[in-house]
């Protein structure tokens, strides 16, 4: 059998194939179709905010994929609905998908009290949830766009797709092999597209799927003016899990 990582077993674990481990007791509060916001309690570690987005067609008899979103750097209490509000929702709403956006708990989205509480958050969802395991991606703004390209490099056999919006991509590119799709204006003078567009031509000389679009005349911190370009991933995304079924 091939190596696991961490959160793989953890979602093999709570699909019945494994052993139960400690994060398959994680569980939350089953919502109504709508975004809606609460905080994830666990018996180790601080509560973990979110906000959550149910689809309007959503049945616990169909299982439908799952999207981590990842808010901007400022003040965390409720930046994950902001998130959801000006971006993320307007940009997926026919994309049929649960998402999930936490409240960062310390920091940047790798720092270890987030690594723990987004993995207990993403264990809940799946154990309170009919998802699909193969239909999980991770998308994010800015910090979250920098979180993105963390979460997508680190977990590879969890996520299946992966879309940074305006986020500096990780050191490295050795070991990635998600298709990535990235999201970045040439006006951005706070995170600089350089970087980004680099990176996506490294992968793509490695034979990875990995798209940049690149937007004009947005500047960094114009959130809502994204919504279009992220609109824009949707075809790109639906291909990618039709081709994982």
């Amino acid at each position: 059998m091939r190596s696991l990582t961490r959160p793989l077993l953890i979602a093999l674990a709570c699909s019945g194939s494994y052993a139960e481990g400690a994060l398959c007791q994680e569980r939350m509060t089953v919502h109504s179709p709508g975004v809606h916001s609460g905080a994830l309690q666990r018996t180790a570690g601080p509560a973990v905010p979110y906000a959550i987005w149910v689809p309007a067609d959503y049945s616990p008899e169909r299982r439908v994929p799952l999207v981590l979103a990842l808010h901007f750097g400022g003040e965390p209490r409720g930046a994950g609905r902001s998130l959801l509000q000006l971006l993320v929702r307007p940009a997926f709403a026919e994309l049929g998908a649960i998402v999930v956006a936490p409240d960062s708990l310390a920091g940047g989205w790798d720092s270890p009290q987030n690594e723990d509480g987004v993995n207990a958050l993403l264990a809940a969802v799946q154990n309170s949830y009919a998802i699909d395991p193969k239909r999980l991606a991770v998308t994010g703004f800015s910090m979250g766009g920098a979180g993105t390209w963390y979460w997508a490099d680190k977990y590879p056999d969890r996520f299946s797709a992966a879309i940074p919006i305006a986020g500096r991509p990780t050191a490295l590119a050795a070991n990635w092999r998600v298709p990535v799709f990235a999201i970045h204006s040439r006006d951005d003078q706070v995170v600089p597209i350089g970087p980004t567009a680099q990176r996506i031509a490294e992968l793509k000389n490695r034979g990875v799927n990995a798209q940049l679009l690149e937007l004009q005349g947005i500047s960094h911190f114009e959130t809502n003016r994204f919504t279009a370009g992220l609109r824009q991933a949707v075809p790109w995304l639906n291909q990618i899990w039709r081709s994982s079924n």
